[in-house]
């Protein structure tokens, strides 16, 4: 089982060195399904501030600070409220949350009318207050952050940029809230590795493979994590 959690986790990394998004979105299925909604997500948070560290240095120099702060001190203040939601539901209520967040955030892509009213600084506060909310409920914030991003003409290198210190940020809150996963130190440090490998091989497959080859990969591991725990929280939910 670890094997195959690495593996998922080197895609997951490779993944978002490549489109600047879907670490935790590609990881989400295969993780919760291997530790629970709980654990599941808590490492899969601590593996993104990992993700994000190795990626903040390339993209520094490209950082739209106005837009990234505003998204960064919504999220950090919605944070502690979807780290509560977590923490009081059940294990089946959970996966049904986070399985609905995975539905959601694939199928932001086919929300580009709504999302064009999503600009400006009203807009940036009300996507980091989403983002901030479901990264530390469920990790999962690129969605809220790709709608704006849409909605106010953000060129896709700087918001990419941007991203990766946003994700850093709201990693680096949820970790507390949530608390370091507490599997056995051998598997995270494992974890840890393939994430930082990841997004090494990413920087050179970021060379070599189409942009929109990468997004196919990426929408079809994440649709298959996110059904499959769709079906587990369904069957636990009859049984």
């Amino acid at each position: 089982m670890l094997a195959l959690i690495a593996a998922a986790t080197i895609v997951a990394a490779v993944i978002q060195r490549v489109t600047g998004l879907a670490f935790v979105l590609v990881l989400i299925g295969p993780i919760v399904l291997a530790y629970g909604p709980v654990e599941g997500v808590t490492i899969a948070v601590f593996l993104a501030v990992i993700a994000s560290l190795f990626a903040v240095p390339s993209a520094w120099r490209d950082v739209d600070w106005p837009r990234t702060l505003w998204l960064l001190g919504a999220g950090l203040a919605a944070a502690p409220l979807g780290a509560l939601t977590a923490a009081a539901l059940p294990e089946t209520a959970l996966l049904f949350l986070i399985g609905a967040m995975g539905v959601l955030a694939l199928s932001a892509q086919h929300l580009g009318a709504v999302a064009r009213h999503v600009r400006g600084r009203p807009g940036a506060i009300g996507a980091g207050l989403i983002a901030g909310f479901m990264h530390a409920s469920s990790g999962l914030s690129g969605p809220a952050l790709a709608s704006f991003a849409l909605g106010d003409d953000w060129s896709q290198r700087r918001f990419a940029a941007s991203a990766q210190v946003i994700f850093l940020g709201y990693g680096v809150a949820s970790v507390p809230l949530r608390g370091l996963p507490a599997i056995a130190p051998l598997e995270l440090t494992v974890l840890a590795t393939c994430t930082a490998a990841g997004i090494l091989l990413g920087a050179v497959a970021a060379r070599r493979v189409p942009l929109p080859l990468a997004r196919r990969a990426m929408l079809l591991c994440a649709w298959a994590g996110t059904l499959v725990m769709l079906g587990r929280a369904t069957a636990s939910l009859l049984t």
